[in-house]
């Protein structure tokens, strides 16, 4: 009998957490109003699904079964993303959803190629869902300077940003009509 693989328990909080993901997200998008932020919701969404699907997958092929769930945020995050009454820019600050991030500092994912007995197709995949989780952090910081933008205020906490750019550019346009002549 092989030794269990000491990667096993990440991969099943992986799997977890993007299945979660997926259903919060998905209702997420089923109560916004807007396409473009549907549209967002929508990809990540199908991200985590499938991550969610090869991580178990992944386990499986690997002769176990995923750990059973030992925490999830799916109970504080369902109620604010099916919310009708909260705003998309009040969804994202509520779950702490396009943040910017400062590139000089090393994310969550940093350290999971730590453990020097990851197979290569559990590397390839953790690669890969690397890569994907990153590129949807992108979309989400996006898309909430976007609302930051249209809503008329910088974005919470930061300084600096393209929102915060954006939301000047709007008030010296403001400024400029008020001019006379």
């Amino acid at each position: 009998m092989t030794e269990t693989p000491s990667y096993l328990a990440l991969l099943s909080r992986i799997a977890h957490a993007e299945a979660d993901a997926e259903c919060y997200l998905n209702a997420w998008a089923e109560a916004t109003p807007r396409d473009d932020v549907r549209q967002i919701l929508q990809t990540v969404a199908l991200r985590e699904g499938e991550h969610g699907k090869a991580f178990a997958k992944r386990i499986c092929e690997l002769g176990y079964d995923p750990e059973p769930q030992t925490e999830s945020k799916m109970a504080e995050r369902l109620p604010v993303t099916s919310s009708t009454t909260l705003t998309d820019r009040e969804k994202f600050e509520k779950l702490g959803f396009g943040q910017p991030t400062d590139p000089g500092q090393l994310d969550q994912f940093a350290t999971m190629f730590a453990d020097k007995n990851i197979d290569i197709q559990t590397g390839a995949l953790l690669g890969r869902y690397i890569a994907e989780e990153r590129d949807s952090g992108r979309l989400f910081q996006a898309c909430y300077a976007q609302l930051c933008a249209e809503e008329g205020g910088g974005a919470t906490g930061t300084t600096g940003d393209g929102a915060t750019l954006t939301r000047i550019e709007r008030l010296l346009e403001q400024l400029v009509e008020r001019l006379p002549g």
